[in-house]
């Protein structure tokens, strides 16, 4: 993650260089010492892997820097405005050419800005500024509904059931029937809440402290089972201090208390359906094949939030993917797509043991039902299997099902399912195991599942709202004993109406004097030109597909002549023939392609290297990570990747879009803000700033071994901020907080080395630009509010060292802003169908943000939908500021990050979030890429969580990138 709105894509490059000894002065802090950061005689980097970062101790970086020409070290476009000193809203004219950059006088010094210190337990998140009042009034609806609290507080119960059940659904059966047994006689005719795990919510005191109970449940198999299970007082939440808090007069927010009330409001919903996380899916609700074995629920997301108009609860639809209800012989048949009665390969087998492995399966022997769960699969098949029976005799699994029930095997081929222990396996043949009702399917859908279950679940907004209040109805809270009569809390059936506003859209400046204004999120680049168009002098073409040569030729030719319309100048004639070759052995085939282009090139052009190369990807599937991996980190050329579907069709389209691709990978700039040219972009153009945007991306689930990956970029640019360089690294597996925004190492020579993300970043702004930052603005993605701590405390920490480590008391004021766009607010026009209020897709306008109401009752944060929708209920962005040094008003953050959002490289549409975190997340993505393609390994057959932990103790670094390909963002 992850299903982003907006159109999907990339980032943009390096820009075109100048000549040497333009663009010196304004380089250093004045009250600093002239030593700085910075690398001698090194052109702009972009894209690269901290595995291959060298660092340098601050010392030796400061004697770089003092023999450092600023002339020669920046690459600043020609499209650059003159710096600045006056004030951001000042009119400035626009440039209609490029020009040569004039560096105006050194921009004032940053703000003294206190160290945060690395032993604090947390930092103050800042108390919102005031609200947005920029914009078009308007009103929107939210699907969350008021809560009314009671006066009784909840009091905490610790649940201890033995022996100990891990099944959730079984934890609330064996509560259901001990409430339903003793409420009269042990539990003061109080009902109980309970969250299936080990915590219960009671509206008073229960008369006892701590009791041990004792329940026997019937199971499927007939067979009684006894559970003790022991109820212990553990604390009382007090309602006073969540009121206080959500009248704002109480700055920490009482969770603990909220989360109480939370399983309160969930207990009734939850003894009929599968709860997960927040949602709870049921068949009842609706269900639907996904493809190869697997189906989706329906269900219903509930959540209980502290707003600033009181408790909130916000309810939306959901879809998870489950495993059918069927004969494990048939799930392999449909997950492999073939004949079973065949043996399978290592690669099927292993591939068919990470789909199934913990999953729970049923065998029945007439009346009797026993449940086991998948360990393993065996490497022999049925027919090969054998084991030493009671007696003491060796008998094969085939000849002990045929002897004990008269069942002969229909698929002797097969792996057998291994469960219990590796000193006492239990061997079940497939054909006899059903998969168990009920079970999510935690794995990564393939293509074809997510365009089946987005088929299956998208909805326009007047639909998705419908369905809301007819799921707010049936839950009817207000007729539940526990939440209306027990705890007194009324749910107010209504959708919150609030008052919201639009922002208008930002001016794009293309080529010359070509400016356009969006409507509706959107515009197109007819008769425009890319305000910096790129060069590609060298280029070739690998054909991996069955198309025609032909047919290719016409193919590239007819995209070639569209970036050459675009404004890039693009060499009509590739440096060799089409290169063709089957997809069968793609590295070899990229290596002897590059030996070619390179032997043309020490003939032709002694010294240049090739700049793009075309790709037509093969009709399997598969390839794309390993092309990439060869290209980027082994024989440093950016490519383009086509698929074969596109090479008959010449869409112009289809060409427009990929020549804004291109444009960015080979160093050239689409488009930048108007704003940004004539010193009207707020918190930007006053003084040199960076901006920051970072992710994480983690495996699926049951992947134990593969590392998590972190991806931070940063505008490079300034002050259009329309450039991004990226770095990533592989950290600990499912670790949120970046690892390397900063490290040290301790060298022999050299004492204490510095390195890490933020430092090299900042290095190349300062060689990029010719300026320090004087401002830093982080957006950071992927981050729960669980995690908000955290993370701040962590990777704040690691920002300001990253600083201190360039330069003694260089401290840029920074401002930390989370973005979220998993979460399930959603917003729908008051009145559907009205063309002045909502797009074509029936959502509502782009630009629409909301500070009010549903917001938290006294952080600073807001939700903005930037984009157009496209299909289904479009998902405003959630902003959360945690930290800021740099005083954002309301309207200034909200009107840059929207303003943002119409600077994506690879679409002529404002995008769902703000650019630079869509970026990290595209090169986080495009580094988990390298990994794919490796051999499906088997040594994750070993049990236990033992092995888990030696598997991702040690974490498998990233492949360095390629020096020729580092000055481009070539993930894009």
């Amino acid at each position: 993650m992850s299903s982003r709105g907006g159109a999907r894509g990339g980032s943009a490059g390096g820009g075109r260089g100048r000549g040497r000894g333009q663009g010196r002065g304004g380089g250093g802090f004045q009250p600093s010492p002239p030593s700085s950061y910075g690398g001698a005689g090194r052109g702009n980097d972009a894209v690269r892997s901290v595995t291959s970062v060298q660092s340098a101790s601050s010392s030796s970086m400061s004697r770089q820097f003092e023999n450092m020409s600023l002339g020669s070290a920046s690459s600043q476009s020609s499209a650059t405005a003159p710096v600045s000193q006056q004030p951001a809203l000042q009119q400035r004219p626009v440039q209609t050419r490029p020009e040569p950059v004039v560096v105006a006088d050194a921009p004032p010094p940053p703000l003294a800005v206190p160290l945060v210190p690395s032993s604090s337990k947390k930092l103050s998140t800042p108390a919102r500024p005031g609200f947005g009042t920029m914009g078009r009034k308007c009103v929107v609806k939210a699907n969350h509904f008021l809560v009314d609290l009671g006066q009784k507080d909840p009091y905490q119960y610790d649940v201890a059931i033995s022996p100990e059940v891990t099944s959730k659904t079984k934890c609330r059966e064996i509560m259901k029937l001990l409430c339903e047994s003793f409420k009269a006689s042990h539990l003061g005719n109080l009902m109980l809440a309970y969250d299936g795990k080990k915590s219960a919510f009671a509206a008073g005191s229960l008369p006892f402290e701590s009791k041990e109970f004792v329940v026997n449940i019937t199971e499927r198999n007939g067979r009684e089972r006894e559970f003790k299970v022991t109820i212990k007082f553990a604390a009382k939440k007090d309602l006073h201090h969540l009121k206080m808090f959500l009248t704002g007069r109480q700055h920490d927010s009482p969770q603990e208390t909220i989360q109480a009330l939370d399983v309160v409001l969930r207990e009734s919903a939850s003894k009929d359906r599968e709860v997960i996380g927040r949602s709870l899916f049921s068949p009842v609700f609706g269900k639907g094949s996904l493809g190869d074995g697997i189906e989706y629920w329906k269900g219903f997301y509930q959540s209980l939030r502290p707003t600033q108009m009181g408790l909130s609860l916000n309810i939306d639809m959901s879809a998870r993917a489950f495993y059918e209800n069927k004969l494990v012989s048939e799930f392999v048949k449909e997950f492999l797509n073939k004949d079973i009665s065949r043996p399978l390969s290592d690669q099927e087998r292993i591939k068919v043991k990470r789909a199934l492995r913990g999953v729970r399966v049923e065998v029945r022997h007439g009346d009797s039902v026993r449940r086991y769960k998948c360990q393993d699969l065996t490497r022999q098949p049925v027919n090969q299997l054998t084991f030493v029976d009671d007696t003491g005799a060796k008998i094969s699994v085939v000849q002990y099902f045929r002897a004990k029930y008269n069942t002969t095997l229909r698929y002797p081929l097969l792996p057998a399912i291994q469960s219990g222990t590796e000193a006492k396996p239990t061997y079940l043949p497939m054909e006899l195991c059903t998969l168990a009702f009920g079970q999510r399917y935690a794995s990564k859908l393939n293509e074809k599942q997510v365009t089946n279950l987005l088929r299956a679940t998208c909805q326009r907004p007047s639909e998705r709202e419908g369905s809301i209040m007819t799921t707010m109805q049936s839950n009817k809270y207000n007729e539940d004993a526990l939440v209306n009569n027990e705890f007194g809390m009324r749910v107010r059936e209504q959708f919150t109406s609030i008052d919201a506003r639009v922002l208008p859209p930002p001016p794009i400046k293309y080529h010359g004097s070509s400016e356009v204004n969006p409507t509706v999120g959107q515009w197109n680049m007819i008769d425009l030109k890319m305000i910096n168009g790129g060069t590609v002098n060298y280029w070739a073409i690998a054909n991996f597909s069955r198309q025609r040569q032909d047919a290719v030729d016409r193919f590239c030719y007819e995209l070639v002549q569209m970036c050459q319309n675009k404004g890039i100048v693009f060499n009509p004639q590739p440096l060799i023939p089409m290169y063709t070759a089957p997809p069968h052995n793609i590295e070899k085939a990229l290596v002897d392609l590059h030996a070619k282009c390179t032997a043309q090139l020490s003939r032709a052009a002694p010294g240049s290297h090739i700049q793009l190369l075309f790709v037509i990807l093969p009709e399997t599937k598969g390839t794309y990570g390993r092309i990439k991996r060869v290209c980027e980190t082994e024989l440093g050329i950016v490519s383009q990747c086509c698929r074969p579907q596109h090479v008959m069709k010449l869409s112009k389209q289809y060409f427009e879009n990929v020549a804004m691709k291109i444009n960015v990978k080979v160093g050239g700039r689409n488009s930048v803000l108007s704003a940004s040219l004539n010193g009207r972009l707020p918190y930007v153009t006053d003084r040199p700033t960076i901006i920051f945007g970072a992710d994480v991306t983690h495996p699926s689930k049951g992947e134990d071994s593969t590392p998590s990956i972190a991806a931070v970029v940063a505008s490079m640019d300034w002050p259009q901020v329309s450039k991004y360089k990226a770095l990533v690294s592989a950290q600990s597996h499912r670790q949120e907080i970046i690892e390397d925004l900063h490290t040290t190492s301790t060298d022999p020579k050299k004492g204490i080395v510095h390195g890490g993300m933020i430092r090299e970043l900042l290095i190349s702004f300062k060689r990029s630009t010719g300026h320090k930052p004087h401002r830093i603005i982080f957006y950071r993605d992927g981050v729960s509010e669980g995690q908000f701590n955290d993370v701040l405390l962590n990777e704040m920490d690691k920002i300001r060292k990253a600083c201190i480590s360039l330069e003694e008391n260089y401290m840029p004021p920074v401002t930390f802003i989370i973005v979220q766009k998993r979460h399930h607010t959603r917003f729908f026009p008051a009145k559907h169908g009205d063309r002045a209020s909502t797009d074509r897709s029936g959502n509502i306008l782009p630009g629409t943000v909301v500070d009010t109401k549903i917001c938290h009752p006294t952080e600073f944060d807001f939700y903005l939908c930037s984009h157009a929708g496209i299909q289904g209920t479009s998902r405003p962005a959630h902003y959360h500021v945690l930290y800021d040094e740099n005083k954002f008003t309301a309207d200034g953050l909200q009107m840059l990050t929207n303003s943002l959002c119409y600077t994506y490289a690879r679409c002529t549409r404002s995008v769902s979030i703000v650019p630079a975190a869509y970026y990290a997340h595209l090169a986080a993505f495009r580094a988990r890429s390298y990994m794919e393609g490796g051999d499906l390994s088997d040594s994750d057959s070993r049990g236990g969580q033992r092995a888990t932990r030696d598997r991702v103790a040690d974490v498998r670094p990233l492949p360095a990138i390629h020096e020729s390909v580092k000055s481009v963002m070539f993930y894009c």
